[in-house]
């Protein structure tokens, strides 16, 4: 019997890991702030929704970014954090689904707001973003920004990154 559990769960963990699988790490499941799972990356929106989020660290993640992605499960986004403040202008080129683009600095207050930014569906893609220097970028569905209640001022609270 434990043979056929063993065999069950493996079968199960096969398929999981096969069906939608983008690249990067694999989402967290679903949790609350307080449960052990939302150990990871996240982000505290001013309405108090909590964000789990995937990093886009180096330059190949932040070339990758949330490209041909058709959609973005709920309360999720990804987090670009650049190693100095900077203009850091983005472009929606194999972007699939519209996304809320947020500019903060290195404490997470928000500079600007790019909302319901479309998919770029052709060449020449147009790009978004301020002149005005920034350190970390969030990407978040689209329409996202505004029920969350994030502004231009607004403070996110960024927890669950490497020192």
């Amino acid at each position: 019997m434990n043979r056929a559990r063993l065999a069950a769960a493996l079968a199960a963990a096969a398929f999981a890991s096969a069906c939608g699988a983008a690249p990067g790490p694999a989402p967290a499941p679903a949790a609350t702030p307080s449960s052990p799972a939302a150990a990871g990356p996240r982000a505290e929106m001013p309405s108090g929704a909590v964000y789990r989020l995937e990093l886009a660290l180096t330059p190949e993640q932040q070339a990758q970014g949330l490209m041909y992605r058709e959609s973005l499960p709920e309360a999720t986004g990804m987090l670009f954090v650049f190693p100095e403040d900077a203009p850091h202008h983005f472009w929606m080129k194999n972007t699939m689904i519209p996304l809320d683009m947020i500019w903060m600095d290195g404490s997470g207050r928000v500079l600007f707001v790019s909302a319901d930014t479309p998919p770029c569906k052709a060449d020449p893609c147009a790009t978004y973003g301020p002149d005005a220097s920034a350190r970390q970028v969030l990407e978040i569905a689209g329409g996202m920004a505004a029920k969350e209640k994030v502004t231009v001022g607004a403070q996110l609270k960024i927890e669950g990154l490497a020192p």
